[in-house]
């Protein structure tokens, strides 16, 4: 896999035409990354348009609730033939077996490619102290990451999504199959916005992470393209 295929571009976009916009601007992207905001504006309109442009996609909706509604929810996104679907790890080992037969069950009802499931383990906006004391969490937060990844497992799923700074200690635990996908991730002259856990790519990537999820560095610069290919530039040297 070379270094473009492995960084997903954040479509974080409040609709349809600035989605377009931006697909159109960075024609060198492959892979884009459709969240909530956007999805909840447009529906499968934009996953429509993304696959006539022949682009893979990372439909990042963190499904959360009890294991039936999870599994109707994650049979009913197969469909739609995306390469990548997000659940909450915290819905459970019942929740994730039941998401994982729905994925294949839908896809195959569609006649296209299960998407890769993967599990959030925990948010990258999220700190340790905020683990602690906001969500009443009583365990460090790399330990808590490292159970919610072993449920995942166990359920059967693809991979997870974790901040960058897990992946070193997850990546020793699972075989190379089991994806470790990385939101939260900054270049050194980027902004951190509300990102609490991040690595720079380039530490990402020594780190172990198969794919990074990297948004306003590249949608928000003043120039895109060239955020892109500074990008792109500094992990070939690691790649």
């Amino acid at each position: 896999m070379n270094v473009e295929e492995r960084i997903i571009v954040a479509l974080d976009v409040p609709d349809v035409a600035s989605a377009i916009a931006l697909v159109d601007q960075l024609p060198q992207v492959g892979f884009w990354k459709v969240g909530l905001e956007l999805f909840t504006s447009s529906g499968p309109k934009i996953l429509e348009i993304l696959k006539s442009r022949q682009k893979r996609i990372f439909l990042d909706l963190k499904f959360h609730d009890i294991p039936n509604t999870v599994a109707g929810a994650c049979r009913a996104a197969a469909r739609y033939g995306v390469d990548l679907l997000t659940i909450h790890a915290t819905c459970g080992e019942d929740g994730l077996k039941a998401a994982t037969e729905a994925v294949h069950q839908g896809a195959d009802q569609a006649g296209v490619k299960p998407p890769k499931l993967v599990a959030i383990t925990l948010l990258t906006s999220i700190s340790a102290r905020q683990l602690a004391f906001d969500l009443k969490v009583p365990i460090e937060l790399p330990e808590y990451v490292l159970d919610m990844a072993l449920l995942a497992w166990d359920g059967g799923l693809d991979g997870v999504v974790c901040s960058p700074q897990e992946v070193a200690q997850l990546r020793p635990r699972f075989n190379d199959d089991f994806l470790l996908v990385c939101p939260g991730v900054r270049p050194t002259w980027a902004n951190m916005a509300d990102q609490k856990r991040s690595l720079t790519p380039t530490q990402a990537i020594q780190a172990g992470a198969n794919y990074l999820v990297i948004g306003r560095p590249i949608t928000a610069a003043a120039e895109p393209e060239l955020a892109w290919k500074k990008i792109t530039e500094e992990l070939t040297t690691v790649a």
